[in-house]
């Protein structure tokens, strides 16, 4: 799906000196947001060379008062209903002005790669009538598992815009065996929704290479094994939209990236 920037955005990146190397300063300049992705081309992916790969770290700030987070009514199913659980809506989640659930990841200039990062698919847990995670990330190529914890029926009905990943609506009874699904091209805050609880959403990323992150909740996010070069850093929230920067690593550094989101 395609972002638009939104007008307010603060952003500092900033390099430090890695354990080994002194090493030069990351530099960033703003980068336009079109909402694309570049597509690896099939073939063989070029090896990272360990002895001066780097890694990204950073926080994604919120600035301003963040939306209140609104009780989510489940009576309509007991089996939800009884759990007694906090159930508040996920869509903005704010922590001492850091945000959650953006999905981080190198959006060009990277080299092309292919293959999953892992062997295991990322998994989807469906838990307290919750999709758990709420955002996910997957290398293109990878699968997501999908799996039912909870003791009442849910529904996996995902929605992409590529044709290239299947649009799949299945069943998944209680404590049902897992559903795995391959994605085999990238799209950004791929909806999935369950047909049962209209309340249960979450959004499933396929990164075009290994080097992508979903900040957690206190707003960090760790990207590794980047090899060095100038890239496009993307930063992407399902209600808040994308910011991109630019971002050069030197060999064997640990850069440092911050984006800012404002409620709109």
């Amino acid at each position: 799906m395609t972002l638009r920037t939104p007008s307010l955005l603060l952003l500092t990146v900033f390099a430090v000196t890695g354990c080994k190397h002194a090493s030069t300063p990351a530099t960033t300049t703003p980068a336009a947001s079109n909402g694309s992705s570049t597509t690896p081309a099939a073939g063989v992916a070029p090896a990272v060379d360990p002895a001066t790969a780097s890694s990204i770290s950073g926080i994604v700030h919120f600035s301003g008062d963040a939306p209140a987070r609104i009780p989510i009514d489940m009576s309509a199913d007991p089996a939800c209903n009884q759990l007694n659980l906090p159930n508040l809506t996920e869509q903005t989640i704010v922590t001492d002005h850091r945000l959650a659930n953006v999905y981080v990841y190198i959006k060009s200039g990277a080299p092309n790669y292919t293959a999953p990062s892992a062997a295991r698919p990322v998994t989807l847990d469906q838990k307290g009538c919750r999709y758990i995670p709420h955002v996910l990330a997957v290398q293109q190529g990878g699968s997501v598992s999908f799996i039912n914890s909870d003791a009442t029926t849910h529904n996996i009905h995902t929605m992409p815009i590529s044709s290239s990943n299947a649009s799949i609506d299945i069943s998944e009874p209680a404590n049902s065996d897992a559903h795995a699904q391959a994605f085999s091209a990238p799209e950004v805050m791929l909806p999935v929704r369950c047909n049962n609880h209209p309340w249960m959403s979450a959004f499933i990323n396929v990164a075009p290479n290994p080097w992508f992150a979903v900040s957690s909740i206190d707003g960090t996010f760790h990207i590794t094994g980047v090899p060095p070069g100038t890239y496009t850093l993307a930063a992407v929230h399902e209600k808040l939209g994308e910011r991109d920067i630019q971002i050069t690593i030197a060999p064997k550094t640990a850069a440092r990236a911050s984006f800012t989101f404002a409620a709109k």
